[in-house]
């Protein structure tokens, strides 16, 4: 027995330190500025979030899957389909579903196609009605859109607790084509105030857009998805992206602050014009579309940006105007840009150098008193509502190798010594001469 438990911290000891000399390369890789490689990276498809439950729609709100707040789903939803879900609402704060259309990378669609999402009480009221349409753009690439309850504000048939429904139905001229689109779908909860809000969406604010961050840009490597969609700050970040594909990023914006965002495309060789070439969304924290820009391409730089946003801000959600409305959280937002395929066809296949420029202007305010816990729509299941939105993300890279060595099962003088012997391989490795290749 004692020859086996020699043996066992034996292997957990040669696996740690396996670990913890692929997470050392990592730092260092992140260190030199190289690019590392990420979990989730895909060429073209979506990324649906890995903790993500699967349902199946019913055709009626009779027997649909509940939806429980704070949980990812992936379903589906047919040409001319009706997709019925069900999410049991309180009556102490407001609720959000939104949902995340996911087209075929060769699927046909139409400048009216999209999705629609409806929200209806027991006895078949519509409480809010959301969509979401590929507009211009007319190539398939995810879309979201969310329908939310509001208690007192002009929803009166939809302010009890209980039971309600969620349809989501595809929309448009070719919404009778063939082939499902994939859903992902989230239900997420915002707790009434403590005390009473100002009800006057605001009319007036700075017009001109912040300073474009003009510093040399940041390598990064954005997501295929909203979960795994990587954190910005501001300034300017470069990444590479392939025709037919769409990339996320996420930028903390905090209560008072105003977002710019500009996507620009770098000089390409090939000849040739694609109208709607490059496609920006911004979307709010509860997946809310709040603004879409696009451009034209024919190999030569070219960028779009949005025009000055509202200061993020509870009261907005009383504005009768969209991009306004949707500016209602402090949190993350989401950045999601897309390359027509037709620019692979047209100008020439492979990635092409897109540099985003993000400014986030003014200091974050202290946010709304909820009553209970701030509510969290990260995508990704990480907490946003006790930190503040401006901060950046701690790198808490140390902490990640000490939990992990000590799930090994490896005592603290054996940690000494493995560190030590993880010094002394690298120092080896490091005095080993190159050969020629």
């Amino acid at each position: 027995m004692t020859n086996q438990r020699g043996k066992g911290r034996a292997v957990a000891a040669v696996a740690a330190l396996c670990t913890l000399a692929a997470l050392q390369g990592q730092g260092a890789q992140a260190a030199t500025g190289q690019r590392p490689q990420h979990p989730y990276r895909a060429d073209g498809p979506y990324r649906y979030d890995p903790r993500a439950q699967p349902v199946t729609a019913a055709a009626t709100g009779q027997g649909a899957p509940r939806l429980a707040a704070g949980t990812v789903y992936r379903s589906a939803v047919g040409p001319g389909a009706k997709a019925y879900f069900q999410v049991d609402l309180g009556g102490t704060g407001d609720a959000y579903v939104s949902a995340v259309a996911v087209p075929k990378p060769d699927a046909k669609v139409a400048f009216g196609d999209g999705v629609e999402l409806t929200l209806q009480d027991r006895d078949g009221n519509t409480c809010d009605t959301g969509r979401a349409v590929f507009g211009s753009p007319e190539y398939p690439r995810p879309i979201a859109a969310y329908v939310s309850r509001g208690l007192t504000r002009n929803q009166t048939p939809c302010q009890a607790a209980g039971t309600y429904y969620v349809l989501v139905q595809r929309i448009g001229d070719a919404a009778s084509a063939p082939g499902e689109w994939g859903l992902e779908l989230r239900h997420t909860r915002e707790p009434r105030l403590t005390a009473d809000a100002p009800t006057t969406a605001p009319t007036h604010w700075a017009t001109a857009s912040p300073p474009v961050p003009s510093s040399a840009a940041r390598a990064v490597h954005g997501g295929t998805g909203f979960a795994d969609a990587p954190r910005l700050g501001g300034g300017a970040w470069r990444d590479s992206l392939k025709p037919g594909a769409t990339l996320f990023y996420r930028v903390p914006v905090g209560w008072g602050q105003q977002l710019s965002a500009t996507a620009e495309l770098g000089r390409a060789g090939g000849s040739g014009y694609v109208a709607y070439a490059i496609d920006l969304q911004l979307y709010n924290p509860a997946l809310g579309p709040v603004a879409d820009v696009y451009t034209g391409y024919d190999g030569k730089p070219a960028s779009v940006a949005f025009q000055p946003l509202a200061p993020v801000a509870y009261e907005n959600r009383y504005s009768t105007s969209g991009p306004v409305g949707a500016l209602r959280f402090g949190g993350d937002h989401y950045l999601a840009v897309s390359l027509s395929p037709q620019v692979g066809r047209t100008i020439g296949p492979g990635a092409y150098p897109v540099t985003l420029r993000v400014g986030v202007r003014g200091e974050a305010k202290q946010g709304p008193a909820y009553e209970g816990a701030a509510p969290d729509f990260a995508a990704d299941g990480r907490a946003t509502g006790h930190t503040p939105a401006a901060a950046q993300p701690r790198h808490d890279g140390g902490s990640t190798r000490m939990r992990l060595l000590a799930a090994g099962g490896i005592g603290t003088g054996t940690l000494l010594v493995g560190w030590l012997g993880v010094r002394t391989l690298v120092a080896r490795r490091r005095a080993q001469p190159v050969r020629p290749g």
